[in-house]
């Protein structure tokens, strides 16, 4: 709950529009049928505008690309400062590194935020140019993107925000003290308010602004709300699967590693664990990028053409990239500084201020 109410202002109202909902009383459990039955029209699209895929894998790389920049800062903590934080006991005592790591992992979430919205929306712009019966290439795809690039870059970073942490949260954890019953409370409002934002990448696809995507969302999963809970249930379950195995890879890619677990010190070599971490998990994201997302954001979007047909509305694409020329801009300077950081960490005592943790 605490995460969700870091963007309260501008999302919340999505959640609580939805959550009293009587339909979530009997949600539809999720059922492989309910996924596999969409793949024919995903599929076939795909096949046919072979960019879709070439889109999720950009979002694959950009994913991976993140992931290995937070992984950098693990690196910059002397190990005496993992030895210290191991040896000591209490809920808090680790919190001296989860502070700068969680700051560097917001920041590379911003990041990836940027070419994963756009490529989003480029998959989605394709879905929309074939409705229309237009020819779907690489760059109308990206010229529709760009031409709302600021609102679907804001929307992703948020969700990828809410998506790490309920990630981060299911992981096992000796410090975890919730009850079932909170667990389930946040898993229930997670799923709240996925099922909520399903109609939001379709909405920006079109040029809408973020405000009203959640709006014109409300109404398209009011309207479809047991086609949305079944398909966003099936696409769960999937995603829950590949994280499970990729999970076990992880136990398994740190049984190989044997004794290279452990630092000079006898402690746990943390950076040197999660580098090698990115191989399972650079495969399971894969699965679920370049595959299973495609056909969700596909399949969501094709609900959401009958939506819109079916309210006498017409789907028409924006066509101006110089709007998203701003937002480009901004997404560079942020690389450029990162880099700085990166590359000149001793010389600006970011090294320092790291040791001084112990």
């Amino acid at each position: 709950i605490k995460k969700m109410s870091l963007f309260k202002n501008q999302y919340s109202y999505v959640q609580e529009e939805l959550k009293n909902l009587p339909e979530f009383d009997d949600l539809p459990k999720g059922k492989l049928k309910n996924f596999t039955s969409k793949i024919s029209y995903a599929l076939s699209l795909g096949l046919k505008e072979k960019e879709i895929f070439f889109f999720g894998l950009m979002q694959w790389a950009s994913i991976l690309f993140a992931y290995l920049l937070w992984v950098q800062m693990l690196a910059w903590i002397p190990q005496p400062v993992w030895d210290q934080v191991s040896e000591c006991d209490g809920e808090w005592c680790s919190w001296r590194i989860d502070i700068p790591l969680m700051l560097w992992g917001l920041l590379c979430i911003f990041l990836a935020a940027f070419p994963i919205g756009i490529f989003s929306s480029a998959m989605g712009t394709a879905h929309f140019l074939h409705k229309n019966g237009e020819e779907s290439t690489v760059v109308k795809c990206l010229t529709a993107a760009f031409s709302n690039a600021f609102a679907t870059w804001n929307f992703h970073f948020v969700d990828g925000y809410i998506t790490v942490m309920q990630i981060l949260e299911r992981l096992p954890s000796e410090n975890d003290n919730r009850s079932a019953i909170t667990r389930a409370a946040d898993e229930a409002l997670y799923y709240i308010w996925k099922i909520g934002i399903a109609g939001v990448l379709p909405s920006l696809v079109l040029g809408n602004s973020v405000i009203e995507s959640g709006k014109n969302s409300i109404q398209f999963v009011k309207a479809n709300f047991l086609e949305v809970a079944k398909l966003r249930a099936a696409y769960s379950l999937l995603c829950w699967i590949v994280g499970i195995l990729g999970y076990v890879g992880g136990m398994v890619v740190i049984f190989l590693m044997g004794d290279k677990i452990y630092a000079l010190s006898g402690g746990l070599a943390i950076p040197k664990i999660y580098n090698f971490m990115v191989f399972p998990i650079a495969i399971a994201v894969s699965v679920v990028m370049i595959f299973l997302r495609p056909i969700y954001i596909l399949t969501i979007c094709d609900l959401y053409s009958d939506f819109l047909k079916d309210n006498n509305k017409k789907a028409s694409l924006p066509a101006n990239p110089s709007n998203g020329r701003k937002a480009f801009i901004l997404f560079i300077i942020v690389c450029f500084v990162v880099a700085i950081v990166a590359g000149f960490r001793e010389e600006i005592g970011l090294l320092d201020l790291l040791s001084s943790l112990s």
